[in-house]
């Protein structure tokens, strides 16, 4: 049978104090630091993004760690993104399911639906020397790493064609955008940029301002 913890009577009389402190002084309990969350139009996110000249000096690919397993069931982010975008059951090179070996993805940069893992790369939205040029210089490692690792959001990791994923490299919207779901694209960009405190320079900002004049897709990002 449990039992009621007996409380001394100075701690009867501590207690007694600190609530008469609430009602006297109107003392209220810190509330939890929630996340910032922007909710809104392209247009109004791309406001939200500062503009900035960038630069890729000192950029080198190793500053951000990955493809880590931050969980440690073997699985390393590549396979926790290919899992969770794929539109079939996924099949592993292995009985420890490390590895995904097949399943089915649809590539929304061409429209290219693939049943081989080996056919997708996963692309980082902002690509990492992008991401370095408009801010992430600043990071520590932890923070990149996060960054390039992020699971927390869908649209900063997404599974693309390979060889189409190559052909975008670090570019910004400025110099590539894919054939097709362009209005999503920059939608997706701009909650990438938002999330991670990212800026534009304005070549990029004219652009993603292009779209957004035509484009009625609307954003919701938490920052991380």
């Amino acid at each position: 049978m449990s039992r009621s913890r007996i409380l001394s009577p100075v701690t009867r009389l501590a207690l007694a104090a600190s609530a008469l402190l609430v009602v006297v002084l109107g003392l209220q309990p810190a509330p939890a630091q929630a996340a910032t969350t922007f909710s809104g139009t392209i247009a109004q996110g791309i406001a939200q993004i500062p503009t900035a000249a960038e630069s890729n000096s000192g950029y080198d690919r190793a500053l951000f760690p990955h493809w880590v397993d931050a969980n440690g069931d073997c699985q390393n982010t590549r396979a926790e993104v290919l899992i969770s975008e794929a539109d079939a059951a996924v099949t592993y090179t292995s009985s420890s399911k490390c590895t995904v070996a097949s399943g089915r993805w649809f590539s929304y940069y061409d429209r290219a639906t693939w049943t081989s893992a080996a056919d997708i790369d996963i692309d980082h939205m902002v690509p990492l020397a992008e991401a370095w040029g408009s801010g992430a210089r600043s990071w520590t490692t932890s923070r990149r790493q996060a960054y390039a690792n992020d699971l927390g959001d869908y649209r900063t990791l997404v599974g693309v064609t390979d060889n189409v994923n190559q052909s975008k490299g670090d570019q910004d919207p400025s110099t590539w955008l894919p054939t097709y779901d362009k209005c999503r694209y920059v939608a997706e960009w701009v909650a990438v940029k938002i999330r991670w405190g990212l800026s534009a320079d304005s070549a990029e900002k004219s652009v993603l301002n292009s779209y957004a004049a035509s484009c009625s897709n609307t954003i919701t990002v938490t920052t991380a």
